[in-house]
């Protein structure tokens, strides 16, 4: 009779409690429609992007199930981040998030929702690069030409930005910090609404991603002043990066990813995260970084939790070191 010890039964009953969980992973798929949360507007480019990622699981067949996108703006990412938390354990939510999920609490006290402790972080997504825009007949050239005139009239010049904790408002208190000009930053909740209040005249200068304004640079409405980038984009290879300008900022990337409530079940997690592999690597989705000029920014689900701890702690020297109070 075969006489087996301790270690090798434990060792068997662990093999088929696992083979008995592997299948349970593989086996989740959405029972009823998924919604996708955008803090931003209609119009805005959290919305955008949210948009985007249900058309391309559409178009791939990456989901049975009908995708829909709800805009919760408001304070922020504030609104949308709690009702996100509020869905704990719920299997068929997910949010798409950008910079601000992470420096929203970071200065503001009712912001109690943090993106990788409170939340679930699913992938990141896209790194996208920014452009300095003013109107085509501003009497500006450079971004040199605009900050001289900032730092001589203090105050009068204006830029159209979204939330105050956005990544453009940060590059602009660093750029004030560090040469002396001052310019006043407006909020508006969509991207429309930026973009109409920069064409109107009602505000100097705009910070956009590629995609939001190259129609209106190609028909002559706007005009590029600098670009926040590593290097100069091809669409754009007369223009100097922000460094070729002559100033140095901190890596303040623009990422966009995807995020789940607290205590998403392991199975649906797996699911969406291999989904989001798969569509990162689809040729609609490389088509789609190409047209935006984005780069791919794609990180598992781990990867991505580690790098929004680090990035977090980056953003709170940069907040404290344009003298931003930081409340956590």
């Amino acid at each position: 009779m075969l006489h087996l010890s301790r270690r090798a039964v434990c060792l068997a009953a662990a093999g088929m409690a696992l083979a008995a969980a592997t299948p349970a992973l593989a086996q989740f798929a959405p029972s009823r429609p998924i919604e996708i949360v955008a803090h931003g507007g209609p119009g805005s480019g959290n919305d955008l992007f949210a948009r985007t990622l249900a058309q391309i699981m559409d178009k791939e067949k990456l989901v049975a199930q009908r995708v829909q996108v709800a805009n919760r703006p408001g304070g922020g990412s504030t609104t949308a981040s709690a009702y996100l938390a509020s869905k704990t354990g719920d299997s068929h939510t997910l949010g798409v998030f950008t910079n601000i999920w992470l420096t929203d609490p970071l200065v503001q006290q009712a912001a109690q929702v943090n993106l990788y402790k409170t939340l679930t972080p699913v992938a990141r997504m896209v790194i996208e690069p920014g452009l300095f825009v003013v109107r085509a007949d501003a009497p500006w050239k450079t971004l040199k030409e605009f900050l001289d005139e900032a730092k001589a009239k203090p105050g009068t010049l204006k830029m159209s930005g979204g939330s105050i904790t956005a990544r453009e408002n940060l590059v602009r208190q660093i750029l004030m910090k560090q040469t002396g000009a001052n310019w006043a930053f407006i909020s508006f909740p969509s991207g429309s609404e930026r973009m109409a209040a920069l064409l109107g005249g009602h505000v100097n200068l705009m910070m956009i991603d590629p995609a939001e304004g190259i129609e209106q640079v190609r028909a002559g409405k706007l005009k590029v002043l600098a670009q926040l980038a590593d290097s100069r984009l091809a669409a754009f290879k007369d223009i100097p990066t922000v460094k070729e300008a002559g100033y140095e900022l901190p890596k303040i990337p623009q990422i966009r990813g995807v995020v789940a409530p607290p205590n998403m079940p392991a199975p649906a997690l797996a699911f969406y995260g291999g989904m989001l592999d798969k569509l990162s690597k689809s040729e609609s989705w490389r088509k789609y970084i190409a047209d935006n000029y984005f780069e791919n920014g794609y990180m598992s689900a781990a990867d991505t939790a580690k790098f929004l701890q680090e990035y977090e702690s980056d953003i709170r020297v940069q907040l404290q070191a344009t003298g931003a109070k930081v409340v956590r």
